[in-house]
């Protein structure tokens, strides 16, 4: 069997399990999110803008960080291109993949930008990581810019595999990942 049919089947597996959670599962990610970033944010002093992503069907949802936090949101633009723009207070439009974004002029170099937290339907314990397939965040973990920023998926633990995912060349691991149940970063 290819890479992309082991990879069709594992998504449709993972988004079944994703899609049995409970809000209260969702909820206590995003507190462990928090937690980390806390932690984080007292260990270094000088933070920059904190990337999340605009969920989807059933993802977790962190999009109260923006109460406490700086954060940036990703705009998919042609080519498989990411960019990070702030999120202020601007009414956000929908990008090239029909997800809400800000259409702000000017987006984020990869100094500006503290930590990437990235959805997944999986993650096994050697960080690799199972989105939906769009390559985008792949792409951007590519140009050594912005190979060093860490990149944290965020899961609930019934979606952490534990046989190794398939990888194909172009995947890169993460930096770590958080659940309802723990903190791998």
């Amino acid at each position: 069997m290819i890479i992309s049919e082991k990879k069709k089947l594992e998504r449709h597996t993972f988004r079944k399990l994703r899609d049995e959670i409970s809000l209260n599962q969702r909820e206590n990610v995003e507190k462990n999110v928090k937690l980390y970033l806390d932690s984080f944010f007292n260990e270094y002093k000088n933070i920059g803008y904190i990337a999340i992503y605009w969920p989807l069907k059933n993802e977790v949802d962190i999009r109260s960080l923006k109460k406490k936090f700086s954060l940036a949101l990703p705009r998919c633009k042609d080519k498989k291109e990411l960019l990070f723009y702030p999120w202020d207070e601007k009414p956000l439009t929908k990008d090239s993949e029909g997800i809400l974004s800000p259409n702000n002029t000017s987006p984020l170099s990869y100094l500006q930008i503290s930590m990437i937290f990235v959805p997944c339907l999986s993650v096994d314990k050697n960080l690799t990581r199972l989105g939906y397939g769009g390559g985008y965040f792949d792409k951007l973990r590519r140009d050594n810019d912005w190979s060093d920023v860490p990149c944290i998926g965020v899961l609930t633990s019934n979606c952490v595999s534990t046989i190794p995912l398939t990888r194909a060349e172009w995947d890169i691991p993460l930096s770590g990942y958080i659940t309802e149940k723990e903190i791998f970063v």
